[in-house]
């Protein structure tokens, strides 16, 4: 199976050129060096600059600040899908974790902070990331206790965030805060700019089951004074921000699913069509025959529901509750289907498929992320219920 498209009709050559570019970009910048990277807990910053020249990390954003902004969900889902296919989902997801950092910078920040911030971050200059978790807070934002009290022309930043993907490294972290102490639950929240080198903050590297080639820290503010200029938006606007940066970010999550599925798959059957046991090839055995009909058959459905959920983003209101149900239904569907793939490849290849170095160990390994990261799936259900009104 080939990286082809369940309906053809909704792609444009534009699309489709755009598939191809980035493509080219993977295989020639990214899969060459992805084992190295995974070993190494890192990749070099130099990638965000080869990115921005393909314009991979302007997409979506405003023009005025180096972004490009006439795209749709189409776009957005073949990167995302091209970005996987390199078989690591720590460097995609550092690479890119400017899409939930940024956003709410370019929705509502001021004028002078998104002149200030944004064309650094599109250009591959500088390195965004998004500070919402905290150690007793999880997937409940509502709940997070980081406060920012104002202090004159600044605001004194305290508390931690954790599971921070390019916490080490990131020029900019767009923090949750609640700048109401006495607010409770959504209220009283707010988003700020703090910038990485800010005095009173300290980053933690933290270790993973996957994602090796991700920084994810640990952060703690120590009485960090911000400007209140990084403030984003009004203050109190910050939940409503967070909610809408979250339903691109779990269609991207779905989208990335899809394209590790099609890794595991191509991976697999290659396997199975070159390995031999018992005298005939792996692939020419039933049992096998069946695991990757039932891995093409979930990549398929996958795919299509990733289509008509691009096209519900593209011409509904994005407060819609059957917009947000579906993309919470998708996401646990998708990473579901992940999971289901990459357990399959693994099976498929053996031995081999237990060997580090292998595009399905190393996704075998990442597959929890996904089904927790931007949303648990236990989370998504309760969200899907909240819409549909049980």
């Amino acid at each position: 199976m080939q990286p082809t498209h369940a309906n053809p009709a909704y792609y444009t050559p534009e699309h489709i050129e755009l598939q191809d570019t980035v493509r080219r970009f993977v295989a020639k910048e990214i899969s060459p060096f992805v084992n190295d990277w995974d070993e190494a807990g890192e990749f070099p910053r130099e990638l965000y600059r080869k990115a921005a020249d393909i314009g991979l990390l302007g997409l979506g954003f405003p023009d005025a600040y180096g972004g490009i902004e006439d795209i749709d969900a189409f776009h957005r889902l073949l990167c995302t899908v091209e970005l996987a296919r390199c078989g690591s989902g720590g460097v995609a997801s550092s690479l890119m974790s400017h899409t939930i950092g940024a956003p709410p910078i370019a929705h509502a920040g001021s004028d002078e902070l998104k002149s200030r911030v944004l064309p650094g971050i599109l250009s591959g200059e500088k390195i965004s990331a998004l500070a919402i978790t905290e150690p007793g807070g999880g997937s409940d934002v509502a709940a997070l206790r980081t406060t920012a009290i104002r202090d004159g022309d600044h605001y004194i930043v305290s508390g931690e965030k954790v599971f921070i993907t390019s916490g080490m490294r990131a020029d900019y972290y767009t923090v949750a805060v609640r700048t109401d102490p006495e607010a409770r639950g959504a209220k009283g929240l707010s988003l700020l700019v703090v910038e990485g080198n800010t005095p009173g903050l300290s980053k933690t590297l933290l270790k993973k089951m996957g994602w090796w080639a991700s920084d994810t820290a640990h952060l703690h503010f120590d009485q960090c004074r911000v400007p209140v200029a990084n403030l984003i938006g009004q203050e109190g606007s910050g939940f409503p921000l967070i909610m809408q940066n979250f339903n691109l970010e779990r269609f991207s999550v779905a989208a990335s699913a899809l394209g590790f599925s099609e890794v595991c798959y191509e991976d697999a059957l290659e396997w199975a069509r070159q390995r031999k046991t018992f005298g005939q090839r792996v692939a020419d055995h039933q049992v096998i025959r069946h695991k990757l009909v039932d891995m093409a058959t979930r990549i398929t459905a996958t795919r299509a529901w990733l289509e008509q959920c691009a096209w519900q983003m593209d011409h509904a209101d994005k407060r819609d509750p059957a917009l947000i149900s579906t993309i919470c239904m998708l996401k646990n569907f998708a990473t579901q289907t992940m999971q289901f793939c990459a357990d399959s490849a693994v099976q498929i290849l053996g031995g081999m498929g237990y060997m580090r170095g292998t595009r399905p160990e190393r996704i075998y390994r990442e597959v929890k992320v996904n089904m927790i990261g931007g949303g648990t799936e236990e989370i998504m259900k309760d969200l899907v219920a909240r819409q549909l009104e049980f």
